[in-house]
């Protein structure tokens, strides 16, 4: 008898796991109910018109065959004292964030919003900055994900942190961070992808303050296409090589159909350098078909990033870059300046490909750059005799 009461249990358990589940606002702090609806349902639904109000973190890591259909708006709390002492702490970078997403086979759409309440982030940063600001949304240790259909505002810092993931997939997310005040926006980094392998980036509008998106350490294979990027610092391969005994992997991406506007880097590889900074290796990153406008930089190789030149050339950057290729990279630069390519000595660039590459200043002479590496490709000869040293 006991053994079947169980059974029945089992099986009411879960025929209400394959139930759909439908939220409204209950006035409060809303996480809890969304934790046991995801935990417990199977497909989660926020209808249009609701707003969730979020007050505490959300921890859904571990979870199995989920959809969360997000058609009204999830608004996470303006409560810095709060945040700064409970949201989940990133050990990479220093960040924490007020959402970690994890698990197996798991979806978000359905056209609705998630609110970082980003401005009182914005206005209490700008006299204390060391504080801790969330990320958005992390997906965390997170296998075949799909994030697609939602906008994003207001982000505190990043909006997205893909950490530790696998077959992941972003597609038609409009990102918005603006102030309203006189105090900018700052680190509203659109994606950072680390440790993760196999990562889509897609369709999607970014208007920001940071980097469209990032390749931080150990993503590989990576695409990104068919971008709208406004304000940002561009796409952009790491840093890489910061923290010392470290070594930094970044291979095979691909990062094509991007609109660059009103930015400070267009397509960009980033490395430091200096004394006790780790290593790493770049390989087989291909920029192709950006069209830039008012682009402080449109294309960077940077050994020697937020290092001093002496520093630099004492200690060189540890992070080895080959294989790269901008192809057909367009548009006009915000000053004289169209591409800069700066490698360390001793080859630790090679296998730079610039072809097709009709970038041009507003107005005079159009100026390009590059020390010790050899550019190949159709465009090479648009490049000055590079000085080789080491």
């Amino acid at each position: 008898m006991l053994s079947r009461f169980l059974s029945v249990l089992i099986f009411i358990h879960a025929c209400l796991a394959a139930l759909p589940c439908t939220l409204q606002a209950t006035g409060g702090d809303d996480a809890p109910q969304l934790l046991s609806a995801m935990q417990s349902c199977s497909v989660v639904t926020i209808p249009k018109g609701v707003t969730l109000s979020v007050g505490t973190r959300l921890n859904m890591t571990g979870l199995s065959n989920k959809h969360l259909s997000l058609k009204g708006t999830i608004k996470f709390t303006p409560d810095i004292p709060y945040w700064t002492g409970n949201a989940f702490f990133i050990p990479f970078q220093t960040q924490v964030t007020f959402w970690l997403l994890g698990g197996k086979n798991l979806r978000v759409d359905g056209g609705g919003t998630l609110d970082g309440s980003g401005q009182i982030w914005y206005d209490t940063f700008a006299s204390n900055s060391s504080l801790l600001r969330p990320i958005v949304l992390t997906l965390f240790q997170a296998t075949d994900v799909v994030v697609e259909n939602i906008n994003m505002i207001n982000g505190p810092e990043w909006f997205n942190l893909v950490n530790e993931g696998k077959n992941i997939v972003y597609n038609n997310l409009h990102i918005d961070a603006r102030s309203t005040s006189s105090h900018r926006i700052s680190n509203t980094d659109g994606w950072n992808i680390y440790r993760s392998d196999n990562v889509t980036i897609q369709n999607s509008v970014i208007n920001n303050g940071d980097d469209c998106v990032a390749f931080k350490p150990n993503a590989t294979n990576v695409l990104v296409s068919n971008l709208q990027c406004n304000g940002s610092h561009g796409i952009s391969v790491g840093s890489l090589g910061q923290f010392p005994d470290m070594f930094d992997i970044v291979e095979n991406v691909l990062a094509r159909n991007v609109t660059m506007t009103n930015a400070q880097n267009g397509a960009r590889i980033k490395a430091w350098a200096g004394q006790g900074v780790g290593a790493g290796r770049v390989k087989n990153i291909t920029f192709q078909h950006f069209v830039e406008s008012k682009v402080d930089n449109p294309v960077v190789i940077d050994q020697c990033y937020m290092t001093s030149a002496s520093a630099c050339a004492q200690f060189p950057s540890n992070v080895f870059i080959s294989d790269i290729f901008f192809n057909d990279i367009s548009g006009t630069s915000s000053g004289s300046l169209v591409a800069a390519l700066s490698c360390s000595p001793d080859g630790r660039c090679s296998d730079i490909n610039v072809n097709d590459f009709t970038v041009k200043a507003p107005s005079g002479t159009s100026k390009l750059t590059c020390q010790n590496v050899n550019v190949t490709g159709n465009a090479a000869s648009l490049f000055p005799t590079c000085t080789i040293t080491g």
